[in-house]
């Protein structure tokens, strides 16, 4: 019997980061209810810079600057 992948929660969007610095973050959740509009896709980056900023605060280290952003394809 086959595996079925688990249901994305259509409440959120995953998209995956690129850094600067080459390292790849896949999955990353943000809000759908933050995205569309004239601004498409641009506040899942305003979003993730928030979290990474979190992340940082609590780890002590920083991820770095976002290159690129882009939807995930395994949704």
């Amino acid at each position: 019997m086959a595996r079925k992948k688990p249901a994305v929660d259509p409440s959120f969007v995953l998209f995956d980061v690129i850094y600067e610095d080459g390292r790849l973050t896949s999955n990353r959740k943000v809000p759908a209810a933050d995205l569309g509009g004239l601004d498409g896709d641009e506040p899942a980056k305003t979003f993730i810079e928030q979290q990474d900023r979190k992340i940082a605060e609590m780890s002590g280290q920083s991820r770095g600057k976002i290159k690129s952003i882009k939807r995930s394809p395994n949704q």
